[in-house]
């Protein structure tokens, strides 16, 4: 798959690399340098640049999900568990069935007006000759979408601001070096910001509870430390702030199904046996629709996070390959756009790196691996990113541009959604062919992604209506 890359991609090559290098420049050269060897063992470590090897890695070997360091681990550390990426088994069957319809074929075509409003405002300014920086359009296309994903009425640029910064923080605090204790103390005041954006509409009666409750252990709402140091929340981010909500739910149905159960049985019975049933039923139904709504609200914080960060970093680079490797051509087509979109993400791997933890002994390609190693899974070694440059006309196997979302039963839910933003945002700017003006890395987030990216139209080319093209 070596195909020898023209002017244009190699263009487009070097700009991107500089997302990885002005980011992780020791991480990246490290996995650089180890791309040429599908399995390679560094101690404990095994990496896996290989295509076949990242796929048995995803779907023969038994994974630890919870491991520290993990995706999984890390998701329960900002969740408290039930977050999807860390679920096995049924539990994991189930959470995926519950967000299969908002993310299907229905779901995106109930949310693909959202973020074409928001595209046709943002691109407007390359009609009339002006410059559109990417990365704040992004920021919003993201936000809008997830407000109307969980259906919640926050600000779009506050939820995409706040899962930005749950996401750079938990990165950071799994980084050697002193970042670690700042990004620990940051974890809590982020989650919690993030937790507050994503109550769902009609349900800031239980706002109001959740800031008069005293909840010994958990969030501290002036921000000062918990019992752990760790400002409240501390490393139980995302869905520890977000599950408030649901153990607020949770002691309020208690309470509720306490009293009426209680004193109906009282009346009838004339005894204090009422009183005592009423408090059973009511610990017990308040117990469970507590842990189905912290569940819940883990679950709705993940998914804004992923969605947020992978739409981010993907869409600016995608437009900026289009413009430096003149691939314009080719996204207004509406007969190979939908390759393009494939073999863009396949390139830009808006994840380009699984880590996994064994929880079995297995043969990887040869390779022994030990029960407990972890397994770094180079997603954009394994679909060819680093060597193979976009091409509608001359695509990679549909099997290998999909392991950018993984394998499996683990795949990632949001593929059709993904692919269906940045086949809109290519349609919407190819008719003006623009070309980057400006360009810079963003240093802080998860994502290897950019903090700018500006455009402007080569060819004053708006749609049939006078806004996008979609």
């Amino acid at each position: 798959m070596n195909a020898a890359p023209d002017t244009g991609a190699r263009a487009a090559r070097r700009r991107d690399r500089r997302v990885y290098t002005r980011s992780r420049p020791l991480l990246f050269a490290l996995l650089a340098a180890a791309r040429r060897r599908p399995v390679l063992r560094l101690g404990g470590t095994v990496l896996v640049n290989g295509t076949e090897p990242y796929r048995h890695a995803l779907t023969r070997i038994p994974l630890d999900r919870a491991a520290e360091g993990t995706t999984g681990g890390a998701a329960r550390e900002l969740s408290g568990g039930g977050s999807l990426f860390d679920e096995e088994g049924a539990g994991h069957r189930a959470a995926r069935r519950a967000v299969a319809p908002d993310l299907g074929a229905a779901g995106v075509e109930r949310l693909r007006p959202v973020w074409r409003a928001v595209m046709d405002r943002g691109l407007a300014p390359l009609a009339t000759g002006d410059a559109v920086d990417l990365v704040p359009l992004a920021r919003e296309l993201a936000g809008a979408t997830v407000r109307a994903l969980l259906d919640v009425t926050a600000d779009p640029a506050d939820l995409s601001d706040a899962a930005a910064e749950v996401a750079a923080v938990a990165v950071r605090g799994h980084l050697p070096g002193p970042g670690r204790s700042r990004a620990a103390r940051a974890a809590g005041p982020a989650a919690a910001r993030l937790a507050a954006l994503l109550t769902p509409a009609g349900h800031d009666d239980l706002d109001e509870h959740l800031r008069d409750e005293d909840v010994p252990g958990e969030h501290v709402p002036d921000g000062k430390p918990g019992p752990d140091g760790s400002g409240g929340v501390g490393r139980q981010a995302v869905g520890e702030a977000g599950g408030q909500v649901g153990r607020g739910a949770g002691a309020d149905t208690g309470r509720e199904a306490d009293g009426e159960t209680g004193g109906e049985t009282d009346r009838d019975a004339g005894q204090g046996a009422g009183g005592d049933a009423g408090q059973g039923a009511g610990g017990s139904a308040g117990g469970l629709a507590g842990r189905d709504a912290e569940r819940d609200a883990a679950r709705r914080a993940m998914l804004a996070v992923a969605a947020v960060n992978t739409t981010v970093a993907a869409l600016p680079r995608a437009a900026a390959w289009c413009a430096d490797a003149g691939l314009w051509e080719q996204a207004a087509d509406s007969r190979s756009r939908a390759a393009l979109v494939d073999e863009l993400l396949r390139v830009v791997a808006p994840s380009p790196l699984l880590p996994r933890v064994a929880a079995a002994d297995a043969d990887l390609d040869g390779c022994p691996v030990r029960a407990g190693d972890r397994l770094i899974l180079v997603a954009r070694h394994a679909v060819h990113a680093d060597d193979t440059p976009p091409d509608a006309r001359r695509p990679v196997s549909p099997a290998v541009a999909q392991l950018v979302f993984g394998a499996g039963p683990h795949a990632c839910p949001g593929a059709r959604l993904a692919r269906a933003q940045l086949d809109d945002m290519l349609a919407a700017l190819a008719p003006f062919r623009p070309s980057v003006v400006a360009a810079r890395a963003d240093r802080r987030a998860a994502l290897p992604g950019w903090r700018t990216l500006t455009v402007r139209a080569t060819a004053l080319a708006p749609g049939p209506d006078g806004g996008s093209p979609c």
